[in-house]
């Protein structure tokens, strides 16, 4: 029996409440059943909170303070428990259910199928002041590997350019010019630099859709630091041929290996925390599924008619063009009666990590006024229900971000009216402490627990010692940066009101030294902020003092974690050591080592 026969018997068998979605994959009923269930435990788990946190304060009359940090509380934690349980439920789906991913991605089995690739697809890599060599040496290589399969008559291959830097412009010309002379069939290859900007990276895409749409039914969209193997992008064509409904299908993009010792502690703790967390979240969104806007199957003509993002009114920073299309633009797919789906296992789908915290919190802020965005985006007429909620999501990641520094920045007061109470109830308040930090980990430690029931896991990562090893560090450098992120995103948000605002530019790749000066330039405020509530919790507290350690001593720490998880002898040591890698780094596919050797030889080359 097929996978869509099978889900229509199941829809007659539930009635007629329980319709196919478009792409005959789950029934609406199935989905619905779910989410009410993940909608039962986090609204659950939410009120329990809430309650503690009401019990704490309101151990004594309530005060302006009780009320501010009872808000801040309500803002901030609801991202977190919708990630502990996308993270319990991935974990369950992966380890407890009999087969987890056909549950959530029954679509999966057409791509493992042997049937021929047909649909005309065309590999899309979008670049804006990038190093030429690096991007056209990926998609060089996703081509060698798609030829390798058989299948990459299908294909073409198309560098679109929003360069601003002539000399850059100049190179990246060039380097396709010598590329396509390699060729026995160069007009697969074809370059094509913008005179302007205009749409930024959307822009850039719907003018490709608009030029050489016509001529292709899908098309594969890669960022100047992305990589996806052969057989990886086979199985997502496969799947969108023998569904033709579904309009964007997304792949779990997994972190490049890297040197630079930001990236790659960073890139360790996500890679566990990112399958668990998927699995969960497609579960219950379903055809409403994510949408990242790199290394993904989009189908051609429903995106260019219906996924086209006009400029917001107003100026900037909520006006005007949309610096985060992606969620929008899977809105919009979905709106106009496809679906959108991911495929939540790891299959040759790779990207760059920014080196330095420096980098990241610059690609932060532009996430964050993009997602604050969708604000004006979220009455759009016609929009899914499930699509609304995904909007609302990324717009509360960054509101419940200076809400989590409010209430860093309260504790002291919190702290000290505790202190008057005679029956405070400090049991609840160490729990609920304990919950919410819990809570904010639980995607990292659902990924390790997957790892360690995964066969072969643990092995992949350089053994249990190193594992271990990583484990602790890669917990130490969250607590760290995600502290030091917060509170910069939070200034970023004040900012915003008054005008403030970011723009498209390149995003650094490579590793970089950061020195004392630039860290304590971006980072002092953290500093100033951490020293003031440690000394006010020390006068009042020093038993709060040390529990308040990951928080306020994170702040303190801001400038010197950022110089050393910057300093290239800190990388070249964990890559000796072996520390917090990635299965890649220890057993490469052919593709990673493609890029890496011809990476090496161009710097051997340099010296």
């Amino acid at each position: 029996m097929t996978e869509r026969s099978e889900a229509a018997t199941s829809a007659l068998t539930l009635g007629a409440a329980s319709a196919l979605t478009p792409a005959g994959i789950h029934t609406t009923g199935q989905l619905a059943l779910r989410r009410s269930v993940l909608l039962g435990l986090a609204a659950t788990t939410y009120a329990l909170l809430l309650w503690a946190m009401t019990q704490v304060l309101g151990a004594d009359e309530w005060t302006l303070i009780d009320s501010i940090l009872l808000g801040c509380l309500a803002i901030a934690s609801p991202w977190s428990v919708l990630g502990f349980w996308n993270a319990a439920i991935g974990v369950c789906l992966l380890h407890l259910h009999r087969d987890g991913l056909r549950a959530v991605a029954p679509f999966a089995a057409a791509g493992d199928a042997t049937t021929f690739v047909t649909a005309p697809t065309a590999v899309v890599m979008t670049v804006r002041n990038e190093d030429p060599y690096e991007s056209i040496l990926r998609l060089r290589t996703v081509k060698e590997s798609l030829d390798a399969t058989g299948s990459g008559a299908a294909f073409g291959y198309f560098l679109l350019s929003d360069t601003s830097d002539p000399r850059v412009a100049a190179a990246e010309k060039a380097g396709m010019d010598a590329w396509r002379a390699e060729e026995p069939r160069p007009a697969r290859i074809v370059y094509r630099r913008r005179a302007d900007n205009v749409g930024f990276k959307a822009g850039n895409i719907h003018d490709f859709c608009a030029r050489w749409g016509g001529d292709h039914e899908l098309m594969l969209l890669l960022d100047a630091d992305s990589l996806m193997s052969g057989p990886a992008i086979v199985r997502l064509v496969r799947i969108m041929q023998a569904h033709p409904r579904i309009g964007i299908l997304q792949s779990l993009v997994m972190g490049f290996p890297s040197a630079s010792a930001f990236a790659r502690i960073f890139q360790f703790g996500m890679r566990h925390g990112m399958r668990a967390f998927v699995m969960g979240h497609a579960w219950w969104t379903g055809d409403c599924g994510p949408f990242w806007g790199h290394n993904a199957v989009v189908r051609i003509k429903p995106f260019h008619e219906h996924c086209r993002l006009a400029d917001l009114p107003g100026k900037p920073p909520l006006g005007g063009p949309v610096l985060s299309h992606d969620h929008v633009e899977a809105a919009l797919m979905r709106r106009a009666g496809y679906e959108v789906r991911v495929l939540p296992r790891e299959d040759g789908s790779w990207e760059e990590n920014p080196p330095t915290l420096l980098d990241y919190a610059k690609r932060e802020m532009r996430w964050c006024q993009g997602n604050l965005q969708y604000l004006r985006l979220l009455g759009l007429p016609g929009l899914k229900f499930m699509s609304r909620v995904q909007l609302f999501l990324a717009v509360l990641v960054f509101l419940g971000l200076p809400a989590w520094v409010l209430m860093a920045g309260l504790l002291p007061v919190a702290t000290w009216q505790a202190q008057q109470v005679a029956d405070y109830p400090s049991e609840i308040a160490a729990a609920l402490y304990v919950a919410s930090i819990g809570l904010c980990l639980a995607p990292k430690l659902a990924g390790f627990v997957d790892a360690i029931l995964t066969p072969g896991a643990v092995a992949s990562y350089g053994g249990s010692v190193r594992f271990a090893a990583s484990v602790v560090i890669e917990l130490v450098f969250s607590f760290l940066q995600a502290a030091v992120s917060a509170f910069r995103t939070s200034l970023f948000m004040i900012g915003l009101l008054f005008g403030h605002t970011v723009g498209w530019s390149r995003q650094a790749r490579t590793m970089r030294r950061v020195g004392w000066r630039t860290a304590f330039g971006a980072f002092w405020p953290q500093l100033v902020f951490g020293a003031a509530a440690g000394a006010a919790l020390l006068m009042s507290s020093p038993t709060v003092l040390l529990w308040s350690l990951p928080l306020t001593g994170s702040f303190v720490l801001a400038v010197p974690f950022t110089v050393l998880t910057a300093r290239p002898s800190f990388g070249r040591f964990l890559v000796r050591a072996g520390l917090c890698g990635v299965p890649e780094d220890f057993h490469p596919p052919s593709e990673v080592r493609a890029v890496q050797g011809e990476a090496a030889a161009r710097a051997s080359r340099a010296d």
